[in-house]
């Protein structure tokens, strides 16, 4: 059962919702990135995502999304998926799960509505973007 699982505890890994302009449309473009801030590699890198709240007193969920990376290298990054800022007004959380040798880590990344705005936006060095962090 999985209360019997020991999860270690994470540190080092973050999620970022960061926008980029696309150099032949200038489209602005925002897109959700796992941040390896570690000197090691993770292995078998899951990420399960999803969408859900209330809008005008209705329940709304987006599909759940799954996402695999055999490996992300220590100090790199991986885009996990592109986001449409129409749900930025709905819950998105980033379910991570990883392994470091034969330990499993397991964390849960929430963005809570109306997070994702231009006020909030940070330089995120790794990315070379502009975003917001979540750690």
């Amino acid at each position: 059962m999985k209360k019997d699982i020991d999860f270690g505890t994470v540190e080092g890994i973050a999620v970022a919702v960061a926008k980029s302009t696309d150099s032949t449309s200038g489209d602005l473009n925002w897109s959700v990135y796992l941040i390896n801030n570690n000197s090691f590699p993770i292995d078998n890198v899951l990420v399960a995502s999803k969408g859900y709240g209330v809008v005008d007193g209705d329940e709304v969920k987006t599909s759940v999304l799954r996402h695999m990376f055999e490996r992300v290298e220590a100090k790199s990054f991986v885009q996990v998926e592109p986001i449409d800022p129409g749900i930025f007004h709905i819950n998105n959380e980033y379910w991570v799960s990883y392994y470091i040798d034969r330990q499993i880590y397991d964390k849960r990344f929430v963005f809570v509505p109306d997070s994702i705005v231009e006020d909030n936006l940070i330089e995120i060095g790794m990315l070379q973007m502009q975003g917001v962090l979540h750690s």
